[in-house]
């Protein structure tokens, strides 16, 4: 669906995206990784259409962006960070218009604006004057722009930008519904929203690729530096059994509820972590405690540090 090979951007002398090589899979939901200033909504631009390459080449669903850039434009749905929206016009007929723009037959602009009204949640407001909504139905507005034309696919930079937690949930929600039908790049970073929505992610730091997998290829990369296990049993006795496992550094436990611990367990050396969380489930089940829940501490934002720092390091 996307096939980018070796894209660059300069501005001046500022390379922000050096030969950056990916795809993106018909199907998939992926996540568009990097820290602030590292080129997602440059690199985004460019395989829309909307900011030509330096050099390198891209494909969407199998035009090329820069000689067939109007096909490839037909296939996707873009969501810039900030939906250049007009606050004066109501949302029904801001999507009447900007389906127009994208060259919707006329005999499919009535039924793709219902669908697009009904896919992000908008039928309520759809009569609202867009100034008038809050944040999260703005974003919402933005998702159904990218959906009017009705897509194969969706790239979405940074959609839960200045979301409260309600909203940021009602969105991921959205986007959960909306990936049954359509491929979507997701450009964030933050990284539980892609533990949430995605299965595969690419990470870029500085304008360079530095991964690209599922996620679990992607925690696969770390080793776990410590375990949180959740245990039916008593404090003192989890975290009696916990200390004399080896390996093991810290014991903390806490009541979880009437009838189980949470205990967080650190370890000495994260080379042996996956080794040390065995030991430590298995200490638990010869003392006869029942392990409810284990969660290695090796999740994507200790991956996506070690990806992203060891980049800075070898640009600096």
């Amino acid at each position: 669906m996307i096939r980018a090979r070796r894209l660059s951007k300069d501005y001046g002398a500022f390379r922000a995206v050096k030969d950056l090589s990916f795809e993106v899979h018909p199907g998939e939901v992926v996540g568009f990784l990097g820290p602030n200033g590292a080129g997602k909504s440059t690199t985004l631009r460019m395989l829309s259409g909307f900011l030509g390459a330096t050099s390198g080449e891209a494909w969407v669903n199998g035009f090329s962006v820069i000689d067939e850039g109007d096909k490839a434009r037909e296939s996707l749905g873009y969501m810039p960070e900030s939906s250049p929206l007009y606050p004066e016009m109501r949302v029904r007929e801001y999507l009447a218009f900007r389906a127009e723009l994208k060259r919707v037959p006329r005999a499919k602009r009535a039924s793709n604006l219902r669908r697009s009204l009904e896919a992000a949640n908008l039928v309520e407001v759809a009569d609202v004057l867009i100034g008038q909504l809050s944040k999260g139905f703005r974003q919402r507005v933005g998702i159904a722009d990218a959906l009017v034309a009705n897509p194969p696919l969706l790239i979405l930079d940074e959609p839960t930008a200045g979301l409260d937690p309600n909203q940021i949930r009602e969105v991921r929600a959205l986007i959960e519904e909306l990936s049954e039908e359509h491929t979507i790049l997701l450009s964030t970073h933050i990284l539980s929203e892609v533990e949430a929505v995605c299965s595969r992610a690419v990470v870029i730091a500085r304008g360079e690729l530095v991964a690209d997998g599922t996620l679990e290829e992607l925690r696969a990369l770390q080793k776990p530096k410590g375990v949180s296990v959740r245990v039916r049993g008593g404090e003192a006795e989890v975290k009696q059994t916990l200390r004399q496992v080896s390996g093991v550094k810290k014991v903390s436990v806490e009541r979880y509820d009437q009838s189980s611990v949470r205990a967080s367990v650190a370890f000495n050396d994260p080379e042996l972590g996956e080794v040390s969380v065995e030991q430590c489930v298995a200490a638990l089940c010869e003392a006869k405690l029942g392990v409810l829940e284990v969660q290695p501490q090796s999740g994507l934002e200790h991956v996506f540090a070690k990806l992203t720092e060891a980049s800075m390091e070898s640009r600096s």
